[in-house]
Formats: C-alpha cells, sequence, structure tokens
C-alpha cells in the first residue's frame, strides 16, 4: 500500500509541477527535488529494516562485517548518485548529472578494492602453486 501513496504523491506533484512550470520554473524544480527527498526519507526506515537484516545474516553466516559495511556503503553510493544526477538532470544539467555518475562510479570502484583484493588472494591460496 506504501507503492499507492509514493505514487499517488508524484502524480499529484507532476500535475502541480506542468501548472508551475509555465510561469515559475524554478519553483516547479523546487517542488519536483522536495517531493524526490521527501520520497527518499520516508523509505529510510524501510532501508534502515533492510540493514538489520542483513546485518544478522551475515552474523549467522560469520561474515566479516568490513564486507557487509563495504557493500552497503557501495549501495549507498549508487542510489545517492543516481538521485543526485536525476535532480540535477531534471535542472536541465545533464552534463553535471554524468560527471556526478562518473563520480559514483570510480568511488564505487575504489570503495570495492578490498572486496577484490581478498577474492583475488583467496583465489592464488585455492589453486595449486
Amino acid at each position: 500500500m506504501e507503492i499507492l501513496q509514493v505514487v499517488g504523491l508524484g502524480l499529484i506533484t507532476t500535475i502541480l509541477i506542468l501548472v508551475v512550470k509555465e510561469q515559475k520554473p524554478i519553483f516547479a524544480f523546487l517542488l519536483a527535488t522536495f517531493v524526490g527527498i521527501t520520497i527518499f526519507l520516508s523509505l529510510a526506515g524501510k532501508i534502515a529494516d533492510v540493514i538489520r537484516i542483513l546485518e544478522n545474516l551475515a552474523t549467522q553466516a560469520h561474515v566479516n562485517n568490513l564486507f557487509l559495511e563495504t557493500i552497503l556503503k557501495i549501495i549507498g553510493i549508487a542510489y545517492i548518485a543516481e538521485f543526485g544526477a536525476q535532480v540535477t538532470r531534471d535542472a536541465g544539467q545533464g552534463s553535471i548529472a554524468s560527471k556526478i555518475e562518473l563520480a559514483g562510479k570510480v568511488l564505487i570502484m575504489v570503495m570495492a578494492i578490498p572486496i577484490i583484493t581478498v577474492i583475488i588472494e583467496t583465489i592464488v591460496s585455492i589453486l595449486p602453486a
């Protein structure tokens, strides 16, 4: 049922933006950004629930917390970069949006290096010398 609220808010906002955009484009942009942030924040509780479940599963599976934290940070970077790029694109700044996406990808690659290193070390240790 929460998706109906999100979609309803999105549709109402879209209609308002279409009405306001002709007279005051800056207000239309601010309205879109505000509603986007509101939707994102309304999902924060759900995201926290998912993180708690993943932490419990990782503890039960005896997975190193460093790996889980890194993966969660990578997912966070991806979502935040995507959100920032969309808002920037909505403002008509596609080139800046592309730079935000590039920065997100580079940061994800940097964050993934410890995990990639462990995977490679594990594979090398399994292989006969």
